[in-house]
């Protein structure tokens, strides 16, 4: 992975002096770390050094972070998000999600996880740009994996995707198979068994209502199908953070 650099935004001085020091200590494949203390800040950082990733706080004096989101997003120089969220935010955390974030952290958190999160986008970020280097990347299938993303959480099958992308379902599943080396409904339960995951660990959810959260209408369907990628129950998993 080449060297990086990292956009920490949080108004509250401890928890954005805290992810530096550990980050400087044990991130050593970023270049630099800048930080801001509000919206506007960030933006003045974002629009002159380009971060390549942003720690992002949602509720901030002056301007929070679907204001910067937003604004960043609309001058095209928005970096790759990740989301800060407290307990009573992750409403906040979801619409952050819809504007594009690539993933969330709920506080308070580990700071391995913190670095972990960075590396993972990172890494991702990496995958794309080498598969794009090797004509592996195809613009329909990221945006069928970008509308999976954005409506995860609703009835979805691989005709309705095929309508929003303008291709047919057939012709979209072999994409699938081609580019993902997994079909369609195998690429949408593993990205809800990830979302259910972080549901489990974070949010004290029961099992039915984490499976209606993520997409699933059937309990036992979900606990089958997470099983199936994880190895455990979705009990098992709970039990196990």
């Amino acid at each position: 992975m080449s060297k990086k650099t990292l956009l920490i935004v949080d108004d509250e001085a401890k928890i954005r002096n805290g992810i530096l020091t550990y980050l400087q200590i044990n991130a050593t494949f970023l270049d630099t770390i800048y930080t801001a203390e509000n919206g506007v800040e960030a933006l003045e950082i974002i629009y002159k050094h380009k971060p390549d990733v942003m720690l992002l706080d949602v509720q901030m004096p002056e301007k929070d972070g679907f204001e910067v989101m937003s604004e960043a997003i609309q001058a095209e120089v928005c970096p790759k998000t990740i989301i800060l969220s407290g307990y009573d935010e992750f409403k906040y955390a979801q619409k952050a999600l819809r504007l594009g974030a690539m993933d969330y952290i709920v506080k308070p958190c580990r700071p391995t996880e913190i670095l972990n999160k960075v590396k993972g986008v990172l890494a991702l970020c990496d995958d794309k740009e080498e598969k794009q280097e090797k004509n592996e990347w195809n613009p329909i299938i990221e945006a069928a994996k970008d509308y999976l993303r954005e409506h995860y959480e609703e009835e979805i099958s691989l005709a309705l995707v095929a309508e929003e992308v303008k291709v047919t379902p057939t012709y979209l599943s072999s994409l699938f198979s081609r580019y993902e080396q997994c079909g369609f409904i195998d690429f949408l339960n593993q990205f809800r068994v990830e979302q259910a995951k972080m549901f489990l660990s974070d949010m004290g959810m029961k099992t039915y209502e984490v499976a209606y959260k993520v997409g699933f209408r059937d309990e036992k369907y979900f606990s089958k199908v997470f099983k199936k990628i994880t190895g455990l129950s979705p009990s098992e998993y709970k039990k196990s953070k």
